[in-house]
């Protein structure tokens, strides 16, 4: 009787602890702040597709904030953007929050939500990119950002669904299809 009472008790514990990595491990769970250093609640999107792209004002792909606020005017029933400044790629964020913000606003009309400056890769990671590029975390795939506006599409349950490089337009069919 004792050996069934560990064996359910190892099976219990067991399926606890897994759920209780599993929810640690949430995209919900991350922490990061707004543009204007305002914590984002990531669950408030829970039920809606999210969009997160590093972004950069003074890089060759910058003109996409048009299309990404177009695909977020299109689809924001479904989809939430979220824009990632990072002045990791050639230096191209170097900007303040409230300059960012100016020319996001001034210059492409965005709407969409705006994070903090963050680093998307090397030692100082941020944990919303650490989780989109390592499969531990995602469950998914591991993946590493190579340039400003990489693409990163989590689904309506949280759930990491793929990945674009900067070529790939906001409005590309490969990107407009997982939001059907």
């Amino acid at each position: 009787m004792n050996a069934l009472k560990i064996l359910i008790f190892s099976i219990l514990f067991s399926s606890e602890s897994q759920t209780q990595i599993n929810e640690t491990m949430s995209l919900y769970n991350i922490e990061i702040n707004s543009i204007d250093n305002t914590p984002i609640n990531l669950n408030d999107y829970s039920g809606k597709h999210i969009l997160f792209v590093n972004v950069a004002s003074e890089c060759g792909f910058t003109g996409q904030y048009e299309d990404l606020q177009k695909l977020y005017d299109t689809y924001q029933d479904k989809l939430m953007v979220i824009g990632v400044p990072c002045n990791q790629f050639g230096g191209q964020e170097p900007g303040t929050p409230d300059e960012i913000q100016s020319f996001c606003t001034k210059n492409y009309g965005v709407t969409f939500l705006m994070t903090e400056k963050v680093d998307v890769k090397g030692d100082n990671q941020h944990p919303l990119y650490q989780w989109l590029t390592d499969k531990a975390l995602n469950g998914i795939k591991s993946t590493s950002v190579k340039w400003n506006f990489q693409k990163y599409v989590v689904d309506d349950k949280g759930q990491f669904v793929d990945y674009f490089y900067s070529i790939t337009k906001p409005l590309s069919s490969k990107i407009t299809r997982l939001l059907k």
